[in-house]
């Protein structure tokens, strides 16, 4: 990497490697998820996650790049905590606060992730890409928003019972 747009192409590889393992994650934490809004919640963030991906291939496609052959490992590790938390025998709903706190991670990850790349994409004055990518960021703290939502309002007190 010798400048700004080799670094911002490798992020932008990096985030589609990330969507990718989250397109495979989330059905396993929507599975394991005992409580019906946080079941929903993973369900439908795997259809956004979906449409990030596609607009990363944009993206990319925009930038003349094959955004496949990068792995991810931080969202590989994110992940692997994730499903350690899924394999913990106890109760469901502290099980489901997990699920949460390990969600989160990967939100956060993903937040910084999307807000780096945009701020690279408008530097580059790449606008269509830096549109694709701040549609994406806007939907990662939506997510993130909606599952502190359900841990506050919903599945902490439930654990705590």
């Amino acid at each position: 990497m010798k400048t700004l747009k080799d670094l911002f192409k490798h992020e932008l590889k990096d985030l589609y490697s990330a969507e990718s393992q989250m397109i495979e994650a989330l059905p396993k934490l929507a599975s394991a998820a005992t409580h019906p809004d946080l079941k929903k919640a993973f369900e439908a963030h795997l259809e956004e996650t979906k449409q990030q991906k596609e607009r990363l291939s944009s993206a990319c496609k925009i930038l003349g790049i094959n955004p496949g052959n990068t792995k991810c490992d931080a969202m590989a590790g994110l992940i692997e905590e994730g499903e350690s938390m899924i394999k913990e025998d106890g109760d469901d709903q502290v099980r489901d606060a997990g699920l949460i706190a390990s969600a989160q991670r990967v939100e956060h990850y993903e937040i910084a992730g999307y807000g780096t790349a945009l701020h690279y994409a408008r530097m580059l004055k790449e606008d269509e890409v830096a549109n694709l990518l701040a549609t994406s960021l806007e939907e990662e703290k939506d997510a993130d928003e909606k599952l502190n939502d359900i841990a506050i309002s919903k599945v902490n007190e439930l654990a705590l019972a």
